[in-house]
């Protein structure tokens, strides 16, 4: 038998970057780098523990909908193991929301054809969390979200998911939609032999046209969620400084208390 996983990554700016908005308010790509988005990593991961662990003969592809550098990230996910990669990638996709992400990345799993399809639990740009839930109703198919621990076995999709105050196991019927946390597992280097391979996988490029989609139901015209207004950040002001000469204590108190801290 075999086994499909498709696993959704996101290309993101990086965090430690000086990031900022563009005149649409989008943010502005091309002002700072990016990388594949860590939480994804977790799903790629998953995927990959999965194949390792299956009698069943596994095929990991990673897609990602996103703008040319976008394959940067595509890249990363196959040097760590993953099989192949789909990029879709169109100018009208600018300013994209989660619900119409969902839609691209629901069609172009359909076409790529899957069993089980794998995510992270958000990405670290947006952190909505809400696109493997939207990608699930989309392919009408189970969604078993936010675990820790994922296994697949018989055509059933097994994971924990751990909540504050009770832990849940849930199973769900392939083909199924899982998304897993940071604490599902380390996510894996990439070795050198991985990076080499993984300049030899083959990466297709889709557009809106390949998976029949209309420019109307994309893009930041047609976003359902949109950033009305931005601001810098304010400047880091001088802290206050405490001189301690017998009651710094009762200076430090009084301070907190100011600031309701306590």
């Amino acid at each position: 038998m075999s086994l499909r996983i498709v696993v959704t990554v996101k290309y993101v700016p990086d965090a430690t970057g000086d990031r900022h908005f563009a005149d649409d308010l989008t943010v502005d790509r091309d002002d700072v780098d990016g990388l594949l988005s860590e939480l994804d990593e977790y799903a790629v991961e998953q995927a990959l523990q999965i194949s390792e662990n299956s009698d069943d003969d596994v095929e990991i592809t990673v897609v990602t909908v996103g703008p040319e550098d976008a394959k940067d990230a595509l890249r990363k996910a196959l040097s760590m193991g993953a099989d192949k990669a789909i990029h879709v990638e169109d100018d009208d996709l600018h300013g994209t929301d989660a619900i119409g992400t969902s839609l691209v990345l629901a069609k172009a799993i359909e076409k790529a054809g899957y069993d089980l399809v794998v995510s992270g639990m958000a990405s670290t740009d947006g952190t909505m969390g809400i696109v493997p839930a939207l990608v699930a109703e989309r392919l009408g198919v189970p969604q078993v979200t936010l675990l820790s621990e994922v296994s697949v076995e018989d055509g059933v999709v097994t994971g924990r998911r751990d909540g504050d105050s009770a832990t849940e196991q849930l199973q769900a019927s392939l083909p199924a939609v899982v998304s897993v946390t940071d604490q599902s597992g380390e996510a894996r280097y990439p070795s050198f032999k991985g990076i080499m391979a993984a300049k030899k996988k083959p990466v297709q490029s889709w557009d809106l046209s390949d998976l029949d989609i209309d420019e109307d139901e994309v893009g930041l015209e047609n976003a359902y969620t949109v950033v009305e207004s931005a601001a810098q950040r304010p400047a880091r002001t001088a802290g206050t400084i405490v001189k301690d000469e017998g009651e710094g204590g009762k200076q430090l108190a009084e301070f907190l208390a100011g600031q309701k801290f306590i």
